[in-house]
């Protein structure tokens, strides 16, 4: 028979399970409860296969904010035999690491039970954290469930990295957050417009937690403002004021990714795309003078002699950067980006630079020609430095310059780097 702690308890449970976010409440309890992550969860998945077997591995959960890297934790924790022990990387130190592995060793041994061990926000773990947890994953005392929102192959130690699954979560798409609009209008017992759920989808940049919370805020003002007539829906209106303005995701994989999408876009040429990742980088907060750093080695690189005067524009928007600053320097920016999208694309120099750099660092230098030697001091003459050098500024025709080929050491003549890209035929 139950104890008045037990019902106490339970009705303490029960009213925290009232209370919770919207997100909270509708996280799934089983595989099939999970929304998006087909190739991973789908009929035939692996992650799928893996929990359904109660043979999970050590695995690191990536993937941008709301797609579902606690969820798929908490279905491991319903489905799995083994103990399962969450910590987060926020409030755990090493301390509570080494006292989770010591419980899981005397469970192993005692009981012959494994543990599950679930690091939220792995990436905040610093290496000695991380490397506290190695030997256990190593000797197979733990399995480990990592989730991070950050690169794991800049954020996670190599060791750790290479004794686990990584599986990667992509950014919900529009169907998937749809079938959590329905779900969460079911549980706040309400409707929604279509053009308030349509806004709701448009805004929510693939993350399922912001659009149930955002969702959640909606319904709380569409009931404030309708009072008793519970036939009114969540309106547009609602879901503006709920969502007020949506901030931009961009953490640091995001900053390599568009900025990558960026200079492609650039030496692409195409211009409106260009635009596009120079504007996401700009209201996220990139540092201007890092993006006008990119353009000035964007118009060596990538465009050179094909149009010298990208180099100048470059340069100049990057001087203008630090002149005039943010956010008129956006226009400078803007405006050296379109140049050099629309410039001929050529990476002759860059090329030519590499080529003859590899020869100098596997030994291919040789002597520098005598006639090119220093012959300015009293007896170079002697020396034969300088001897037979005519300047082709002063070179008549009976006195030739020197051939181009000649400059270079003796060792090296044929050696050809640079090709000029207007000589293409």
């Amino acid at each position: 028979m139950p104890t008045a702690d037990d019902l106490f308890s339970a009705s303490v449970a029960d009213q925290l399970r009232r209370q919770a976010p919207l997100a909270a409440r509708l996280r799934p309890r089983t595989i099939d409860d999970v929304v998006g992550q087909r190739h991973l969860v789908g009929r035939g998945g692996p992650l799928r296969a893996l929990i359904e077997a109660d043979r999970l591995t050590s695995v690191i959960f990536w993937g941008p904010p709301g797609t579902g890297k606690t969820s798929l934790a908490e279905v491991v924790a319903a489905s799995t035999k083994s103990e399962f022990v969450r910590l987060s990387a926020v409030t755990s130190g090493v301390k509570d690491v080494r006292e989770a592995l010591s419980a899981a060793r005397d469970r192993l041994g005692q009981h012959g039970r494994r543990t599950i061990v679930f690091i939220d926000e792995i990436h905040r773990f610093n290496t000695s954290q991380q490397d506290a947890l190695l030997p256990a994953v190593e000797d197979g005392t733990i399995v480990l469930i990592g989730a991070t929102t950050e690169n794991p192959y800049f954020e996670v130690n190599a060791p750790l990295l290479s004794r686990s699954t990584l599986f990667r979560l992509e950014s919900l798409d529009k169907t998937d957050l749809a079938l959590l609009v329905e779900r969460g209008v079911e549980a706040e017992g309400v409707s929604i417009d279509a053009d308030a759920k349509a806004h709701l989808l448009s805004v929510a940049q693939g993350d399922g937690r912001q659009i149930l919370t955002s969702l959640e805020v909606a319904c709380a003002l569409s009931r404030a403002r309708r009072g008793s007539s519970a036939e009114t829906p969540v309106t547009i209106a609602d879901v503006e004021a709920a969502i007020s303005s949506s901030a931009l995701r961009y953490g640091r994989d995001d900053h390599y990714d568009v900025v990558s999408a960026f200079i492609k876009s650039v030496r692409g040429s195409s211009v409106d795309a260009a635009l596009h990742w120079l504007a996401r980088m700009l209201v996220a907060g990139e540092d201007p003078r890092f993006v006008a750093r990119r353009l000035v080695i964007l118009a060596s690189e990538d465009i050179g002699m094909a149009d010298p005067t990208a180099l100048v524009v470059a340069t100049a928007a990057a001087q203008a950067v630090d002149f005039v600053g943010m956010p008129e320097a956006q226009l400078n920016l803007a405006q050296a980006t379109a140049h050099l999208c629309r410039s001929p694309k050529s990476n002759a120099t860059s090329v030519a630079i590499w080529a003859a750099m590899d020869d100098v660092r596997r030994g291919d230098i040789g002597a520098v020609p005598a006639f090119l030697r220093d012959a300015h001091y009293s007896g170079a003459a002697v020396l034969g430095h300088g001897v037979g050098y005519v300047s082709p500024h002063v070179a008549g025709p009976d006195s030739p310059a020197a051939e181009p080929d000649e400059h270079l050491p003796e060792e090296l003549r044929g050696r050809t780097y640079y090709r000029d890209p207007h000589d293409r035929g």
